[in-house]
């Protein structure tokens, strides 16, 4: 291959600028251009890149979001717009992909390869949801950033002898509200792959006042309910009074952690050794702290999963 491109695709994640950043410098050591579409697939169809060079990518590496801004295109799910789009690199002389994004834009990936274009996955969201990496590009400065944002929280709820529930990012994985909640203490964790006891979270609110305690901090994952939802239903079973705080999308921003962008240089570089090795329809991930490849179709048929291990610990240490 003597050019290739590089887009990211779905939401952004802390770490995306650094992967970008590597790509470019490591197919530029390698003799190989590289085309950075905007926009994601919506950029793929338009036919919407430019040459990135060493200096286009020079200080980005620090840098939360993407420098290639991103999009969601429900458009590119049809074959005709996939055919689009490669017509518009065979134009452009590009003959790989690197994909940077999540399980969407993995299936992205996928579809191009099936066509004949060969396209190589890289994982970037804060959810940490891609089946076949233990971590994804992102998932450490978002935690640290819930981290930082329950210890504010929990100052306030300590002056005031107040209950909060903190409701976190995540989509249907639970990673987010379970590390975030076990670093920052929190007397109970709600996630969608765990079943939750709502007695059991009141008794523990109530032993905790029994023993003096005037607050209680209470993680909850969006993909189990809303932090208003459970604060409704805890004021009607049990009378209990909680205030409510949702982070939102200040989780998708920041300076990414020295371990994201790590994780984002070696990442973006094996990806580009995928394709200049003949690599089709793979994505690469982080296993056992070594980086690894594997097939898309393979990562499809996975399933994610939380460590249980780390929600029972939390558990244990919240008594």
């Amino acid at each position: 291959m003597k050019k290739i491109a590089v887009l990211t695709s779905g939401g952004d994640a802390p770490g995306m600028n650094a992967a970008i950043r590597s790509v470019v410098r490591k197919a530029n050591y390698h003799g190989v251009e590289v085309m950075g579409i905007y926009r994601g697939f919506e950029g793929f169809i338009e036919g919407n890149m430019e040459l990135l060079d060493l200096g286009s990518v020079g200080g980005i590496i620090q840098r939360g979001g993407t420098k290639l801004f991103s999009s969601r295109c429900p458009e590119f799910k049809e074959e005709k717009y996939q055919l689009q789009g490669i017509a518009k690199m065979s134009e452009a002389n590009v003959e790989g992909l690197v994909v940077i994004g999540g399980d969407g834009s993995y299936r992205g990936a996928s579809a191009l390869t099936k066509l004949g274009f060969p396209s190589v996955g890289v994982p970037g969201t804060i959810d940490n949801d891609i089946p076949g990496t233990e971590y994804t590009i992102g998932f450490d400065t978002a935690l640290n950033t819930v981290v930082e944002s329950i210890d504010k929280i929990r100052d306030t709820a300590t002056s005031h002898e107040n209950s909060f529930i903190v409701e976190v990012m995540g989509r249907d994985a639970g990673d987010l509200a379970l590390w975030a909640g076990l670093a920052a203490g929190a007397e109970s964790i709600l996630i969608p792959e765990e079943p939750f006891d709502l007695d059991d979270i009141i008794d523990r609110m109530r032993r905790g006042e029994a023993r003096g305690k005037k607050h209680s901090i209470i993680i909850v994952a969006e993909g189990v309910m809303s932090g208003g939802e459970l604060a409704r239903i805890l004021k009607e079973k049990a009378g209990i009074h909680t205030r409510v705080s949702v982070l939102g999308h200040m989780q998708r921003g920041g300076s990414p952690s020295a371990r994201d962008r790590v994780l984002a240089g070696r990442l973006g570089a094996r990806a580009v050794e995928v394709l200049l090795e003949g690599g089709r329809g793979r994505a690469v991930g982080i296993k056992n702290h070594q980086v690894i490849d594997y097939d898309l179709e393979e990562a499809f048929k996975m399933k994610h999963t939380a460590e249980v291990s780390l929600y029972t610990l939390s558990k244990e240490l919240s008594i």
